[in-house]
């Protein structure tokens, strides 16, 4: 079972630091020189023909866009949950101190978020902010606020209740202070396994908003938008399609896998 688990983890870290490194490089260097320049003669080239996967109908190369778009998708994904673990964390601590009735009219005010199907409500808000990064940054973080408050708000009760908190507090520490040397070191591994759950359906979600003309505008390559150009040409050149709905199965599965073995390798329980 632990080889199991250990594997999960490397298989995960393995991809998502692959697409780390495509994207870290990708801003220096692509395989092709000057990736998004027209180049009609070498339009819609087969695989290992005009490049490893090929040209799209204006003879860009497809892995060179694959790889800016890893940075502009990951970019988006990593802003919009670092804001929303930021500020959910800090509502559920909040809630979880305060507790009662107070912190629960809290958790219920992010529960409304819940009502609403979370791509499809993104799409909505960065329809209504309009294109680009910012928006559908905003758009990604505001709907996945809510996991954050929940699981922080759950995690940190849990903690709060434990014997050497009732002992901080005899001694007379601040509630800042618990939650800075003892409630903090005791779900960060929580926070960070949501952190990469996430971010797997962040990037799914930018990916839908670019695929709906919602993410960045173009020239900007972009990973849903590819797919949306790709539509066209499904008949005579299918790889267009393959290419980037493989890439973000892969970025999806390896960020779930990830934040799976960071789970069980985190989790005492499961190590035994």
């Amino acid at each position: 079972m632990t080889r199991r688990w250990n594997l999960r983890l490397a298989i995960g870290g393995s991809i998502v630091a692959l697409l780390s490194i495509a994207a870290v490089l990708a801003p220096f260097w692509t395989p092709v020189a000057a990736p998004l320049r027209l180049r009609i003669g070498a339009r819609l080239d087969a695989p290992l023909t005009g490049g490893l996967f090929g040209t799209d109908q204006l003879g860009r190369d497809v892995l060179s866009l694959l790889m800016l778009g890893a940075g502009n998708s990951l970019a988006t994904a990593a802003t919009a949950i670092l804001i929303a673990a930021c500020l959910g964390g800090v509502l559920g601590l909040l809630a979880a101190e305060i507790g009662d009735r107070s912190g629960g009219v809290l958790m219920r005010a992010t529960d409304v978020l819940f009502a609403f199907p979370p791509l499809l409500s993104a799409m909505m808000l960065a329809a209504a902010l309009g294109t680009g990064f910012w928006s559908a940054t905003v758009a990604i973080a505001l709907f996945t606020l809510p996991v954050f408050a929940r699981v922080t708000s759950a995690t940190t009760a849990s903690v709060l209740a434990r014997d050497f908190v009732t002992a901080a507090r005899a001694l007379g520490r601040s509630g800042p202070a618990i939650a800075r040397r003892h409630v903090l070191p005791n779900i960060a591994g929580t926070l960070a396994i949501q952190v990469s759950l996430q971010m797997g359906l962040a990037i799914l979600t930018e990916a839908g908003l670019g695929y709906l003309g919602l993410g960045r505008p173009p020239p900007t390559p972009s990973w849903g938008r590819m797919l949306a150009d790709a539509q066209t040409y499904m008949g005579s050149a299918p790889w267009l399609a393959l290419a980037p709905g493989c890439t973000i199965a892969l970025a999806v599965l390896g960020f779930n896998l990830l934040g799976d073995g960071l789970r069980d390798w985190l989790d005492p329980r499961t190590r035994r």
